[in-house]
């Protein structure tokens, strides 16, 4: 399978609007980062895990016209704001979308989008087929997601390992019962916003040490604040199999 970056940025995305630091500055197309996102492609499936304010940017930029299903971590604007867009879709395809979800996530995008789920079939709007994501191994075809909880503060989010590959997102938290469905992975995806201590995301430091404890041959670092620094520079102080994602980023599975 293919693993794409589609984002790798923070909620506010880098640049920041406004923000006259040396990595808004910065000229390095690794320093743009859109909103986190990842597809996922095996020889017949596409998915996208997450589908923020920039989802229909980074899929003009991949110059995607097929996809088989959207799956969300958690309700936060910068992972479920461009669902509309999956409209597209419903007039490429011909077919609603599928849209994987937990309980508490659904809730919330029926709210966000209620012209969705209000039952008044108005022409244009998305067709989305629900779908609930428990703490039981679903498959999208032939991709098999195993779920795992993580906490973002006080709120549960689900991240997910496929194979020997684990994408955690909005994390600062995770219970030893749930690292043991992350051990043995062969790569992680995970967030490190900054340097500084946060409430609800891990830290640079704190990113690379659950690295350590997991021990993957290879990790990447996504979810990452303009204060964490230009790329070339972090780069230089990780460690040798841990390397900062960046969007637009390939890697086998």
């Amino acid at each position: 399978m293919v693993i794409s970056f589609l984002g790798s940025g923070t909620s506010q995305g880098v640049p920041l609007i406004g923000c006259q630091c040396e990595t808004c500055l910065s000229e390095d197309l690794r320093d743009k980062r859109l909103r986190s996102s990842i597809m996922i492609e095996s020889e017949s499936t596409r998915i996208v895990i997450d589908a923020g304010p920039d989802f229909r940017q980074q899929l003009l930029r991949e110059r995607i016209k097929t996809l088989d299903a959207v799956v969300f971590t958690h309700e936060h604007k910068d992972h479920i704001a461009g669902l509309d867009d999956v409209r597209a879709f419903n007039y490429l395809q011909n077919k609603n979308m599928p849209v994987y979800a937990s309980e508490q996530v659904q809730s919330a995008l029926k709210r966000e989008f209620a012209y969705i789920f209000s039952g008044n079939d108005y022409p244009g709007i998305p067709k989305i087929d629900l779908h609930t994501i428990a703490d039981q191994p679903f498959h999208i075809n032939d991709i098999k997601i195993i779920p795992i909880n993580v906490w973002h503060y006080q709120m549960k989010v689900k991240v997910f390992r496929i194979k020997d590959f684990t994408y955690i997102t909005d994390a600062n938290k995770i219970d030893e019962a749930e690292k043991e469905k992350i051990k043995g992975s062969k790569i992680i995806i995970i967030n490190a916003l900054r340097r500084e201590p946060h409430i609800s995301h891990f830290t640079f430091q704190e990113a690379i040490d659950f690295i350590a404890e997991m021990k993957p041959e290879q990790a990447y670092f996504t979810h990452i604040s303009h204060q964490l620094g230009k790329h070339v520079d972090v780069e230089k102080e990780l460690p040798h199999n841990i390397s900062l994602g960046f969007d637009g980023l390939k890697f086998l599975v």
